[in-house]
């Protein structure tokens, strides 16, 4: 995944993350949460592979985090990353980290295409949940878990976070204030030439979309609002490639995808993902200060300046101001793997994040919709939404 330091107080942590704010209507569970002598969440971390290196750093600085155990089919990895963090218990099976030491919140990193079982697991056990994305396989499967944390009265979230970047909060700001009026159009784009470390995002429940698109998907939404109707194509270009742990593999999930959104508003969006782009960026992102996202409307056009997963500026031009400024330049201390660490302060604090399963569980629809449309040649239309503005 991306590279990124943590430099921040953890008052400018909550200040960024939208948490410092008002209290909204709490819970029990948050309520109870909040109660907790110590305002530590006990938390448990699934798949210690490259993407803890990003989350356990973060985890392990966050006064409402008490990292209690590491977990991985490869007891090995379980082992190194819980005592470079000085993690007091290891496990090698979901089935041993849940009848483990006690917990509160499970941080599932595994690969995507087991995230729904862990996931359930968990609920079904009565921890909380931090899914990276997918949260599920399919929107049937993902909105089966939040029924079920509703029903166990727990939590379950989705990645990713880039609706925490004060980028973002500039844009959906200036949207709503009308600064470039009606928006009827938005591009949005992401892509390398794919990660070589593990088969399960060439394999079946894997794919660009999920791995990639997903961030352009959520941002957008959150941007524009719920989509209603979806067209799409998607495609192999890359036949085979070679992983690091299965040698040569077939590509079966999509390496290629082309998005379109109606969005309720009636403005369309666009987003294209794949895994056979040159990028001089790379998979890391370092160094990319062009516009990742375009929105054009009646009176103006923005241009978010880097990935939404780690951008730096917005570009602005108006009816009132042609000459194209640059905005939000501070980026705070978003980075794209605190999502964890922003739920558990939640939890810790009694306030809701701004992120939310309902936009994970649309993001996850629009996903499922897209390989629909592909596979049908029609328009899909979506029955998820969830609470907007955002910001």
């Amino acid at each position: 995944m991306k590279k990124s330091e943590n430099k921040m107080t953890r008052k400018d942590f909550l200040t960024q993350s939208g948490m410092l704010g008002a209290l909204v209507a709490l819970s029990p569970l948050l309520a109870q949460a909040s109660a907790l002598p110590d305002k530590k969440i006990k938390v448990a971390l699934i798949g210690c592979g490259s993407v803890s290196n990003m989350y356990l750093p973060h985890l392990s600085k966050s006064p409402h985090v008490a990292l209690v155990s590491a977990c991985d089919i490869i007891p090995a990895r379980a082992q190194a990353q819980a005592e470079k963090y000085q993690i007091p218990n290891h496990y090698p099976s979901i089935e041993a980290l849940l009848a483990g030491v006690p917990f509160d919140l499970l941080v599932n990193l595994t690969d995507m295409q087991v995230h729904g079982r862990l996931n359930k697991q968990a609920l079904m056990a009565g921890k909380h949940v931090w899914s990276e994305k997918p949260l599920a396989n399919s929107y049937k499967e993902g909105k089966e878990l939040v029924e079920l944390a509703t029903k166990k009265g727990l939590r379950i979230w989705g990645a990713p976070a880039v609706v925490n970047s004060p980028q973002f909060a500039f844009m959906a700001k200036s949207i709503l204030e009308g600064k470039i009026g009606k928006v009827a159009a938005a591009h949005a784009h992401y892509g390398h030439l794919g990660p070589t470390w593990s088969a399960f995002f060439y394999e079946q429940g894997g794919g660009s979309l999920p791995d990639l698109g997903v961030y352009n998907l959520a941002t957008l939404t959150g941007l524009l609002g719920p989509a209603k109707s979806v067209v799409a194509m998607t495609n192999v270009i890359t036949p085979t490639r070679k992983t690091d742990n299965k040698g040569e593999i077939k590509v079966i999930a999509e390496d290629n995808a082309m998005v379109l959104m109606e969005h309720a508003s009636g403005a369309l969006s666009h987003v294209q993902c794949g895994f056979n782009y040159f990028d001089p960026y790379g998979h890391e992102g370092e160094g990319q200060e062009k516009p990742t996202i375009t929105l054009y409307g009646t009176k103006g056009n923005m241009h978010l300046i880097g990935y939404d997963w780690s951008p730096f500026g917005v570009d602005m031009a108006t009816t009132e101001n042609e000459k194209t400024v640059r905005f939000s330049t501070d980026t705070g201390t978003y980075v794209w793997e605190q999502g964890a660490s922003v739920i558990s302060a939640s939890l810790a604090t009694a306030q809701e994040p701004l992120i939310t399963v309902a936009h994970a569980l649309h993001v996850l629809e629009v996903i499922e919709a897209a390989r629909t449309s592909q596979a049908t040649g029609k328009r899909i239309s979506l029955q998820s939404t969830f609470k907007y503005p955002i910001v």
